[in-house]
């Protein structure tokens, strides 16, 4: 082995000689690790422990069919009609992916925004932008034509934009409300 420092039983090796012995290391560490680098052609040992229980659970896990198959057989004397649509959904989707693409759904019904009163059946006519104050604790966000309904019906209330309104939405709810008190 080179010895880097001078001791007083011997004197330090020489640059060379260090260079030497580095080679010799490293060729012999490189020698150790060849059957590292030879391909693996059989596995020479059975797998124990956590690794054979990771590759059984990924050969035990069925297929999208065998689920659906599986799934289509629970559902078969079923009358519910949801559960029935996603069975074949689901046996679609094994099949054919690209077949699987959603059903339209039915229309849902219309929603009003909250400024909308009982009595008012008009359908809103845009996002909810507003916030109508002055009616005890709390504020009623509302579409702008509802808003407006509901200022000119409420004595004492006043719009107040939202932040993700459009510029003058308060203004034009506010002025739709005067028009429509005249």
């Amino acid at each position: 082995m080179t010895d880097h420092f001078a001791r007083p039983e011997r004197a330090a090796t020489s640059p060379e000689e260090r260079v030497a012995e580095l080679h010799r290391l490293a060729d012999a560490d490189y020698a150790s690790a060849a059957r590292n680098r030879q391909p693996v052609t059989s596995v020479a040992r059975p797998l124990y422990g956590a690794a054979a229980i990771d590759i059984r659970d990924q050969l035990s896990q069925p297929t999208d069919l065998q689920v659906a198959v599986r799934v289509a057989r629970h559902v078969l004397d079923s009358d519910n009609a949801l559960t029935l649509r996603e069975a074949l959904r689901l046996l679609l989707r094994a099949l054919d992916p690209a077949a699987a693409t959603p059903l339209p759904a039915e229309a849902p019904p219309a929603v009003r925004c909250p400024a909308t009163t009982a009595s008012d059946t008009s359908a809103c006519t845009g996002p909810v932008v507003v916030l109508v104050l002055g009616l005890g604790e709390g504020g009623v966000a509302g579409c702008e034509h509802h808003a407006a309904r509901l200022i000119d019906t409420a004595p004492g209330t006043y719009p107040v934009a939202l932040p993700h309104a459009p510029e003058g939405a308060a203004t034009r709810v506010h002025r739709a409300a005067g028009e429509a008190g005249r």
